[in-house]
Order: structure tokens, then sequence, then C-alpha cells
């Protein structure tokens, strides 16, 4: 699908382009070509009314700032993580490509993303304050910037809240330590996606491409995103002492039950000595016809049970 963001005076119009055969009118007065999951000719007819080149599916997933970042004379592509955050899965980054070149903005993405729509009611109701696709560029990064942080937010208060799970030391199973695991793979993928950002921002600043008032706004989300940067690293590092604290929480426990066990263990042994030495079957035992034989030996063994008990709480093991 192919929309385009058309300036009619002092409006915006929306132009959705389902005949390829018919040429765009007036290019020019285009500010915004947005291309949701393209066909190739799509890509195509996109490619021949505004002299653009898209790269490959498989240079937009390259991590080296080569393939992230490319400027020639006319033009600027940039291949961005958008994070994706869907409930009951794993975030993970997309993919979506920005092309500048003279006037125009030129998106390509393969998803539906919540960035695109907000930004498309800001220049519907505020048209006057996107003068040409370097401003809508901005306004799209700027969004997105504030996205990442209230999921950064989130991050923060979920690890908070395990936070106080984990010190009251009542419910530890392997629930907490998936939720900790998650929470770094979230941290991880949200920290990757702004170094991306990072290094985007870092290229356009050093181009002479950008207008002067776009580039104020570009410096300045530089300095959030390194923020939130530093912020990721600042939830490592609680993550790290969390699942810290809950090894040894647990480690704790399990040496608890294996206490447990070595008391009994001592306890049962002396009976268990006692019972051993008169079940042996020897012809001449004299508590054998001892008419108090039998509860003689169920009180030594009673008497040999409590002695380790004792000396136990006394040593305060107990």
């Amino acid at each position: 699908m192919i929309r385009l963001f058309v300036r009619e005076e002092q409006n915006i119009k929306i132009v959705n382009v389902e005949d390829l055969s018919v040429k765009c009118e007036n290019p020019q007065n285009v500010l915004w070509i947005d291309i949701i999951s393209p066909t190739q000719q799509e890509l195509d007819w996109v490619s021949k009314e505004f002299e653009v080149e898209f790269p490959s599916k498989q240079e937009t997933q390259e991590i080296e700032i080569s393939s992230r970042y490319f400027e020639d004379e006319e033009t600027i592509t940039i291949n961005a993580y958008f994070l994706i955050t869907s409930e009951g899965e794993t975030p993970y980054n997309e993919t979506v490509t920005f092309i500048l070149k003279k006037n125009h903005l030129i998106t390509v993405r393969y998803k539906e993303l919540k960035t695109f729509k907000e930004l498309v009611k800001k220049l519907m109701l505020n048209p006057s304050a996107y003068e040409d696709g370097y401003y809508i560029f901005a306004g799209i990064l700027e969004i997105r910037i504030d996205t990442d942080a209230d999921t950064l937010e989130f991050i923060t208060r979920e690890i908070s809240k395990l936070g106080k799970i984990v010190f009251t030391g009542i419910d530890i199973t392997e629930e907490i330590l998936e939720s900790i695991s998650f929470y770094e793979e979230m941290n991880m993928t949200i920290r990757e996606n702004l170094i991306d950002k990072q290094r985007v921002l870092s290229s356009l600043l050093k181009s002479y491409k950008i207008p002067k008032e776009v580039r104020e706004e570009l410096r300045i989300m530089i300095k959030d995103v390194n923020s939130l940067i530093e912020y990721t690293t600042f939830n490592f590092e609680r993550l790290d002492y969390l699942q810290n604290t809950f090894l040894g929480l647990l480690n704790i426990q399990q040496n608890q039950v294996i206490k447990i066990f070595t008391i009994m263990s001592v306890i049962f042994l002396p009976p268990t000595l006692i019972a051993s030495i008169y079940g042996m079957n020897f012809q001449f035992m004299p508590e054998l016809s001892w008419k108090y034989g039998y509860p003689f030996a169920i009180l030594l063994m009673i008497i040999s049970a409590l002695i380790p008990l004792f000396i136990f709480k006394k040593k305060g093991w107990l």
C-alpha cells in the first residue's frame, strides 16, 4: 500500500495510490510517501516517480553503520529499528527504511506501527509545523523516542515489583527467574534499539542536508537517547542484583531442606543402632529373657533420640 501526503496550500491531503499505471501529479508538493508491506510493482512505481533506489531486505537487516546509514549527494538512506511489543510475545526490533531526498520523505515498513499513526494525527492537526520531509522524519523519531522512554519506564516499574517479591523471600519459585530473564531480554532489545538511534542521530548531525531547525531538534533527541541508554545500564545492574539475591535465597531454602534431612538422620541414627544391636541373633543376650527388656529398649531409643535434639537446641542449630 502506498500513501502520499500532499501539501495543498495550508492543508495536507492523503492520497492512496491504487492505480500504478497513473503518474504522480505535482510530485514537488508531496511531502511524505508512506509504503506499507509493498509489492515489487509498488516499489518500482515509487522508484520511477521519485527517482530513488531502495535497499534490499537483506541490507536493511545488517548492523554495520554503512548499512544503517548511507548518504550521497542527493539522498540520505536510513534503516532504523522500531521496538515491537505485543502482549504475550517476546519484544523484537523491526527495521523501517527512511529515504530523504530533496523535500521528500519515503518510508518503507512491513508492520502497522503506532508511531506512524500518531504522527499522521499530528500532521493533519497542525500541517504548518511540517514544512517538508525532514520535519516529518524528525517528528517520527521524536514520537518513537518518547515511546521507547515509556517502555523503559514500564520495565523499571516491573523490576521494582519483582524486587519487592524477591525481598519478601516468601514466594521463591522458578517463575521469578523466568521473569528476570524476560526483562533482561526486553531491556537488551530496547538498548539495541536505542544504540541504533544514537548512531543514526550522530550521523544525521554531521550531514549538511539537515535544516537548522531540524538539527536543533536532533541535538535534543540524541541527549534523550544517551540518557535512556544509561538507564538501560541501570536496569541491567538491578536485574543482576535481583538474580543474585534470588539465587542466594533459593540456596538458603535448599540448605534448610538439607538441614532438616541431616537433623532427622542424626536423630534416628542412635535408635537405629540400638534396634540393630537387639536385633542380632546371638544365643546369649541377657535382656532377651528379662521381663522389662522390651520397655527398656524402647526407652533407651527414645532417650538416644532426645539427646541429639537437646544438643542441637543448645547449640542454636534448631
